[in-house]
């Protein structure tokens, strides 16, 4: 099931906050009716962003426990007050390299669906406050890999930042394997 909707009069797109994926108009914070606001970070040169709902926590990199038989994008798993936490190399689950993780770099704790998960990015950039009219549709690509986990893409300044869907980014099936083999460690 597709998460996004697209308004074709204006290019604005919704989504549903239940696969991860950016809240609808409906769901808006009551004091600034259509606007909502995205945590940004970087990989690279390239801007991303996710619901800052969804964002349970921003920490410094630490080293984590590598659990084998993963893939290359799962890093391993951090104990988090007790709470064992898949961490995703979002530039290598991008399919561009594996991040040379050092102290400078992030992870974000972020809630998709009813599970905590970690995401290895660069920096963290800022909050970005956009208006639902301002979240344009991601043209179509010869490539549908990449835009199956963009619902929209915002220009903040001279900058491109593009919305993950977090539900897509990390299906069910990654989260289970990787949360099954984090159970077993811990056991």
């Amino acid at each position: 099931m597709n998460a996004v909707s697209q308004n074709d009069r204006t290019g604005a797109v919704s989504a549903d906050p239940q696969n991860g994926a950016a809240p609808s108009r409906g769901d808006a914070d009551a004091n600034a009716p259509g606007l909502q606001q995205f945590v940004t970070f970087a990989i690279g040169n390239e801007e991303y962003a996710v619901d800052i709902m969804q964002v349970r926590e921003i920490q410094a990199w630490t080293e984590v426990t590598v659990l084998p038989n993963q893939p290359a994008y799962m890093r391993g798993v951090l104990n988090l007050r007790g709470i064992i936490v898949p961490i995703f190399d979002l530039r290598c689950r991008f399919e561009q390299g594996r991040t040379d993780a050092t102290n400078i770099h992030v992870v974000v704790i972020i809630a998709v669906g009813d599970r905590n998960l970690g995401i290895l990015v660069d920096r963290v950039s800022d909050i970005l406050k956009v208006e639902y009219g301002d979240i344009r549709a991601v043209p179509d690509l010869e490539d549908g890999k990449k835009r199956d986990h963009i619902i929209g893409l915002v220009t903040a300044g001279d900058r491109m930042v593009a919305l993950l869907d977090t539900g897509s980014l990390f299906k069910s099936e990654i989260l289970e394997h990787s949360t099954e083999a984090a159970d077993a460690s811990a056991a």
